[in-house]
């Protein structure tokens, strides 16, 4: 056996991590780290249980089952480079590399098996794949046999939530499940297990401050087999904002990356608060801790309004700014307008940099995306239709990425307002507007509903815009029949006296019914007898 040495090989893959790095084999144990990031993988060899040579679809793979039943894996070694990482396990570790054979028979039955925080899955004695339980996020059971599980998206190494926007989207798996024939007592023993290994029983480490019955509006969770975790560094915005309302305070989550139930994604966490419900609160947070991870903001006891405790605790822990509502003023002297997006009503809310609807579906829209703003449907008015539509009108963001929201049901009533020494009468969408032209947003009005409103309203008069059609005449063509109708034949020995007023109405004073007689046919009035 010859002296401790070390060694580094190239482009070898840690982990899930989408990019190489370097890794080095040293006597005092190992590091890894990516050309473009300053963070390093460490593992002292004191750590080291056993090592394990596995082909991957990565080429070659190095695994080191550690002492504490977790494993660290590196892929992309070339089947060349077993003998010197042999040697070099041996010399520095005092370790065997051991091969290990992966089953490649395809079947999709077998037997689980756990081993520290990993979960393998073994075909005739032999494992087809391996799951590190620290990656599960969330797990079930869809029914009385089925334990599913549901991953975490992995993050590249040094990357961060800024970068993490921008990253190419790749094929990831986010969920498996496992059949369990037989008694149920097996199928919840394995749920049970798997939560305990991944820790989704309860956060690992002691709890610094615990709120009870905390309204979420969205994502609704179904049930209570849903557990959750979820990383401080997932979160990568916060936003404080009042309920229109007056009653409710809502705090808003944004994750990336972002919750998932089954199929879907939730990339906004909507939480509801009472504004006058207050309650006292002990953080159970050393000092030291205090001082050293949040640079002492946090007090060791707050008094006050929930929601504010809340948002306060939770900008430490994650360091987060909170967004608040902008200079914006609605014509009701509100933050937001109250509006529908598709059929979900809610309240867009125009901040600083951003414009958010909440609280279904969450939709954050940011200023620099925004091609332009349409309004439709703001001069429905001057057609003065009788159509309720008119009452609202419509708001349209055309993004640079060829797509479109659209904002319907906003409210268009105005108010005067005392400006100048005179009243001036403003609408909804003129406050809009003047927003949007001081964040440098490019606005333009929609007048082809007003069109399609005015030709309407010219297909029921069947006349023109300058064409003005008496009533009478109009009447008189109404009663006219379509052709191609049935309709009565005209009496041709009928003769129709000149006349200069029209036939007398049961309303007009001067009607004196039917059967009545003009004064030249009034019969003579009969004598009074004599007495």
């Amino acid at each position: 056996m010859g002296e401790p040495k070390s060694k580094q090989f190239e482009n070898i893959y840690y982990g899930l991590s989408n990019s190489p790095g370097i890794l080095k084999l040293a006597p005092s144990g190992l590091g890894w780290k990516t050309p473009d990031s300053d963070s390093i993988v460490t593992i002292s060899a004191d750590e080291f249980k056993r090592v394990h040579w596995i082909r991957v679809a990565r080429d070659y793979q190095i695994k080191f089952a550690l002492k504490n039943g977790n494993a660290a894996r590196f892929d992309g070694f070339p089947k060349e480079n077993f003998e010197s990482l042999r040697e070099i396990i041996r010399t520095n570790y005092k370790l065997n590399l051991e091969t290990k054979e992966i089953c490649v028979k395809g079947w999709n039955w077998g037997e689980t098996d756990f081993q520290g925080s990993q979960l393998l899955f073994n075909i005739s004695k032999k494992t087809a794949f391996e799951i590190p339980l620290s990656h599960v996020s969330n797990t079930n059971l869809q029914n009385k046999c089925e334990v599913s599980l549901e991953f975490m998206q992995p993050e590249p190494f040094g990357e961060d939530s800024q970068s993490r926007s921008h990253r190419t989207p790749t094929h990831e798996l986010v969920e498996m499940r496992f059949y369990i024939p037989g008694s149920t007592k097996v199928v919840k023993d394995v749920l049970q297990e798997v939560r305990e290994k991944a820790d989704l029983t309860q956060v690992s480490g002691e709890g610094i401050v615990l709120f009870n019955d905390v309204l979420l509006l969205t994502p609704r969770l179904r049930g209570k087999t849903y557990d959750y975790k979820v990383q401080y560094s997932s979160v990568g915005s916060l936003f404080l904002l009042p309920k229109l309302d007056d009653l409710h305070e809502m705090f808003v989550i944004g994750l990336d990356p972002p919750l998932r139930q089954g199929q879907t994604l939730y990339p906004f966490l909507v939480l509801q608060f009472k504004k006058e419900e207050e309650k006292e609160f002990n953080l159970n947070l050393d000092a030291f801790v205090n001082e050293k991870e949040y640079g002492g903001r946090l007090e060791t006891t707050y008094d006050g309004a929930i929601y504010h405790v809340f948002s306060v605790v939770f900008r430490e822990l994650t360091k987060r700014k909170i967004i608040k509502p902008s200079s914006f003023k609605s014509q009701h002297d509100e933050v937001a307008v109250k509006c529908s997006l598709k059929a979900n009503e809610g309240y867009l809310y125009p901040l600083e940099k951003c414009f958010l609807f909440i609280p279904k579906p969450p939709t954050l829209i940011k200023t620099s995306e925004i091609e332009k703003v349409i309004f439709t449907r703001v001069s429905a008015t001057a057609v003065k239709a009788p159509i309720t539509s008119a009452r609202t009108f419509d708001l349209k963001f055309r993004m640079k990425g060829n797509f479109e929201y659209q904002f319907s049901s906003i409210n268009r009533l105005g108010l005067n307002i005392y400006r100048d020494s005179k009243f001036v009468h403003r609408e909804e969408f003129e406050h809009l507007e003047e927003y949007f032209r001081s964040k440098k947003v490019i606005t333009e009005n929609d007048t082809s509903d007003t069109q399609t409103i005015q030709t309407f309203m010219n297909d029921i008069s069947g006349s023109s815009d300058d064409e003005v059609i008496p009533a009478s005449k109009r009447r008189q063509s109404e009663s006219m029949p379509i052709d191609g109708e049935d309709s009565d034949s005209v009496d041709e020995d009928f003769q129709l006296e000149d006349s200069e007023s029209d036939v007398a109405e049961e309303y007009d004073e001067n009607y004196a019914g039917a059967g009545s007689s003009t004064e030249e046919d009034e019969p003579p009035k009969k004598k009074a007898k004599k007495s």
